[in-house]
């Protein structure tokens, strides 16, 4: 892919992987770049500085834990803007916990995000590229997403459902000139793991060498992008040696303390006496 005069919309813009893959589209001379996060005020930042180096940036401050809100605004921003050759879904949370001592909240908030979110967005994309007969979708997914981590339950999920849902979406698109990518990063330095206890021996790799690892196979036509020889190693491992891969995650997964008390993640739910009224809907719905 050629990414001269072409237009990008990125989310998870604002930092981490998503800033360094503007970046190297900047970089590589794109035209346009769209850029969507929730902090407003680092999400104009970045874009002054992409200004700086020629590129055309417009902002576009959003919350993809509300896809309906998603929606609305991107509907509008969309007649605003060139048509869309390269959207990359970069945006997405994790929380590390025990699984049994999870929180509605933010078990919610990582399905959201991380899948809703990105759903509302493709999805608006897409059929924009499908009337063209063009475009380039890329998903950004995980290692996680193929070799499940310990105390990342609901986000090894989210991203286990990203790659089937690219690998869904690209036999459906590619009768329209689309095509789907995978990008699994394995850990990277980003402020979304800043706080998190690194599993030992793993070495994290640099955004900018994740979109580096972006740009180089976007352009060779890759399927899926693994970055670095660890996720390499830890693929081919669990693929050829699962009860292998199995033991190097126990042994390599950090032991976060344990809570005295049992947390009790759904008190808010509805108890056995309480079930709420069912609300029949009726009519299609517009999002």
């Amino acid at each position: 892919m050629d990414f001269r005069g072409k237009t990008a919309l990125i989310t998870g813009a604002s930092r981490g992987i998503g800033k360094a893959i503007a970046f190297s589209l900047a970089q590589k001379n794109i035209c346009t770049l769209l850029l969507v996060a929730r902090d407003t005020k680092q999400l104009r930042k970045v874009a002054m500085d992409l200004e700086q180096l020629g590129t055309e940036v417009s902002v576009l401050p959003l919350d993809l834990a509300h896809p309906r809100q998603v929606h609305a605004s991107l509907v509008k921003a969309l007649r605003h803007h060139p048509p869309i050759d390269l959207l990359v879904n970069c945006a997405g949370i994790a929380h590390q916990r025990q699984f049994i001592e999870s929180r509605l909240q933010q078990v919610e908030a990582e399905l959201m995000i991380n899948l809703l979110g990105m759903y509302t967005v493709t999805r608006l994309v897409a059929r924009q590229m499908v009337r063209r007969k063009q475009g380039h979708i890329v998903n950004v997914s995980s290692l996680m997403g193929k070799v499940a981590a310990p105390s990342m339950a609901t986000y090894s999920a989210t991203k286990y459902a990203i790659i089937g849902f690219s690998q869904a979406l690209r036999a459906e698109l590619a009768p329209h000139n689309v095509k789907v990518t995978n990008l699994m990063p394995s850990l990277t330095q980003t402020d979304m793991v800043k706080d998190m206890r690194r599993f030992y021996g793993v070495q994290a790799t640099r955004p900018e060498q994740v979109a580096q690892a972006l740009m180089s196979g976007v352009q060779r036509g890759h399927h899926d992008i693994l970055v670095g020889w660890q996720s390499h190693a830890a693929v081919w491992c669990d693929r050829f040696a699962p009860q292998l891969m199995a033991q190097i995650i126990r042994w390599t997964h950090p032991q976060l303390p344990s809570r005295s008390r049992p947390a009790a993640p759904y008190s808010a739910l509805p108890t056995a006496g309480s079930v709420p009224k069912m609300v029949s809907i009726t009519g299609p719905s517009k999002y």
